[in-house]
């Protein structure tokens, strides 16, 4: 099968969705099919195809994450999609290239897949102040119900997407496909030990300290803030506890500012953007895992920190991962945290090590292959069902001529 997937993020940036569709593409090409991926890039002025990919002329929206945003329309992009021919068109984003899509699979009529990584609802200030965030909001759901409505399919991650598109008016069904991490590398047998335990040492952590580390990138939907505010709250030099906060973004500097202002620099450190592929070990330097963040259906980060054996302290958000007492907890408030991470704190060797051990079992389905395999599913129904429609017209048509 021939796979065109379009997303306004690719490599090099570093986000959820751009990992989650490297992953999509390894476990496609793994089962043998062909997959191009289609994006946007301000650095080309025409399109072109390198290897596997398709680069678009793009601008570079700097308010909105420095993102590269690409006209919908393209005669060249066209042409060129055209000359793969793909049998499908899986679109992840929906701005221009995801809208081109949308408009080249009508043209073409090729059948066409939907995934919706995020809930958009949390990004409204990036584009209206207060007074226009109603209006913004009740025309994102009109406009998330008007892609639904010209899709073969819709995916989400989580159950959080169903209940977005209920929201929104939608009554297409939702397939929920948990989004997956590289297993074998966020594995923590695969990580050195003393190339986490010099992390350690350059952050400042003694061995007797429980690290709790977030990842991500650091944007106001994040809730950062609010993480660093309960910890302000409860947590004090002497407690034993030190968070480490690794990415970059238009937050960065916010946080690194009210970091100075809560008085937390002895125990809070801002590791900067970090590789993916060099995450491992600064998971392996943390003990644990901890996060204020809703805005993610089913965030890949946490699950690359399950992956190597964190157990999570999640703000309550039951529509995600978290397995309270198997893989984490859920924390309303500071004081609910602080508790949790001091009964975290308080579990013998032994117990910390199960703990770990089903954190990391509780992941174990998110394979690459897994996540392919049932998206391949999807793919062969929604073909499918454009084929039976098609062979319906041209049923009804010949119906037509006899009579």
């Amino acid at each position: 099968m021939k796979i065109a997937i379009f997303t306004e993020t690719w490599l090099p940036q570093i986000n959820g969705v751009v990992t989650h569709i490297k992953t999509l593409k390894d476990g496609l090409e793994e089962l043998g099919h062909k997959v191009l991926i289609v994006t946007a890039d301000s650095t080309v002025k025409k399109h072109c195809i390198t290897k596997d990919v398709m680069y678009c002329p793009a601008v570079r929206l700097k308010s909105i994450y420095d993102y590269d945003v690409s006209s919908p329309l393209s005669i060249d992009r066209m042409r060129l999609i055209s000359k793969f021919e793909p049998d499908i068109i899986h679109i992840h984003n929906e701005f221009g290239i995801g809208i081109s899509g949308i408009l080249i699979s009508k043209v073409l009529r090729i059948p066409l897949v939907y995934t919706l990584h995020t809930m958009y609802e949390e990004y409204i200030y990036y584009v209206a102040n207060r007074h226009f965030g109603k209006f913004v909001t009740k025309a994102s759901h009109q406009y998330a119900r008007a892609l639904a409505d010209t899709t073969g399919a819709i995916i989400g991650p989580s159950p959080k997407i169903r209940n977005f598109f209920k929201k929104c008016g939608a009554k297409k069904h939702i397939s929920i496909i948990p989004n997956s991490v590289e297993l074998e590398t966020f594995n923590p047998d695969a990580v050195n030990p003393e190339t986490a335990e010099k992390l350690r040492e350059k952050f400042g952590f003694t061995e007797s300290d429980v690290v709790f580390g977030f990842c991500g990138r650091l944007g106001k939907e994040k809730n950062v803030s609010v993480l660093l505010s309960h910890w302000a709250e409860k947590v004090k030099p002497g407690d034993g506890f030190k968070l480490l906060i690794i990415g970059g973004g238009p937050y960065y500097e916010i946080h690194k500012r009210e970091i100075g202002e809560l008085g937390v620099s002895d125990t809070v450190t801002l590791a900067g953007r970090i590789e993916h592929n060099e995450l491992p070990p600064y998971y392996a330097c943390c003990d644990a895992y901890i996060t204020a963040s809703q805005s993610d259906t089913y965030s890949i980060s946490m699950l690359e920190g399950m992956a190597m054996g964190l157990p999570v302290i999640h703000i309550k958000d039951e529509l995600n991962a978290i397995i309270p007492g198997v893989n984490g907890h859920f924390y309303g408030d500071a004081e609910e945290m602080y508790r949790h991470m001091n009964n975290f704190k308080n579990m013998s060797p032994g117990e910390r090590a199960e703990f770990k051990r089903t954190t990391r079992e509780s992941v174990m389905f998110s394979s690459s292959g897994r996540l392919a395999k049932d998206i391949i599913e999807i793919y062969v129904s929604v073909i499918a069902e454009k084929e039976k429609k098609k062979n319906i017209v041209k049923a009804d048509r010949e119906n037509r001529k006899k009579l």
